[in-house]
């Protein structure tokens, strides 16, 4: 496959839902190093992603944050789930604007048939 049709990952985490949940990640990761570093056991941090349709050409990811933190005393669990539509793109690259805008004026110079309609 295409290197450049491939989904950005580090994008793609970057604008799920408005960027917070790249923050989400970072700070869940420290939470639990530090919970894992003062109470020596294990932690665990895990990323869930559910793709489903949402209209002609877009789909609907869920992103689902779980975390498992060692306390002093057991463990302390969270979880977090938000949704972010997106678009699917030539070749099946996921970003948040669409690539490819169509054809807005003829050869000619005129508008559309598309865009005649809405005038």
């Amino acid at each position: 496959m295409d290197k450049e049709r491939l989904t950005n990952v580090p994008d793609f985490f970057g604008e799920l839902d408005g960027g917070v949940f790249e923050n989400k990640i970072a700070a869940v990761l420290n939470d639990v190093a530090s919970g894992v570093l003062n109470n020596r056991a294990k932690g665990k941090v895990t990323i869930s992603l559910e793709i489903s349709p949402f209209d002609d050409n877009r789909v609907k990811i869920s992103h689902k944050l779980s975390s498992v933190r060692p306390t002093a005393r057991g463990k302390s669990s969270e979880e977090d789930t938000t949704e972010t539509p997106m678009y699917v793109n030539r070749g099946g690259k996921l970003t948040i604007l669409q690539e490819d805008q169509g054809q807005l004026f003829t050869l000619a110079g005129e508008t559309d048939a598309k865009l005649r309609g809405t005038n």
